[in-house]
């Protein structure tokens, strides 16, 4: 019984997680990585075929695999990333409407960037697809 609990738990948790990663993909100030990481240690200990499906998954499996082998990510997606943060922060810098809000979202726009530029990269990883 506490382990069928245990297991719908981190199954919850974990699907919250991917669905969070999904949404930080469009959002500022809610990154996909470490919600993607999150999920995939939740479905290894809750369900070893859902977390073989997300390390499979061909847009969410490479970041996964990157990250735990390399804590690195692929220059593409860094590229990709850095534009996005930029766009979504002039986005809301340019919406809101008080002085002090536009300098908070520009400084957040700063500290993320810096972090984040900071992060190791690595070559794009090609996956051999299986002939079947």
């Amino acid at each position: 019984m506490q382990e069928s609990i245990k297991r719908v738990f981190l199954l919850s948790v974990g699907w919250l997680c991917v669905f969070l990663g999904v949404i930080g993909i469009f959002l500022p100030l809610l990154p996909t990585t470490p919600f993607l990481l999150l999920a995939s240690a939740c479905f290894v200990r809750g369900s070893p075929r859902i977390a073989k499906w997300l390390h499979n998954h061909p847009t969410f499996g490479p970041v996964i695999t990157n990250w735990n082998e390399h804590r690195a990510i692929d220059k593409k997606i860094k590229r990709r990333a850095t534009l996005f943060i930029v766009l979504s922060f002039s986005l809301s810098i340019a919406i809101v409407p008080e002085l002090w809000h536009k300098i908070m979202l520009a400084s957040m726009c700063a500290a993320l960037l810096f972090w984040f530029n900071r992060l190791r990269e690595i070559e794009p990883v090609v996956r051999a697809t299986e002939n079947t």
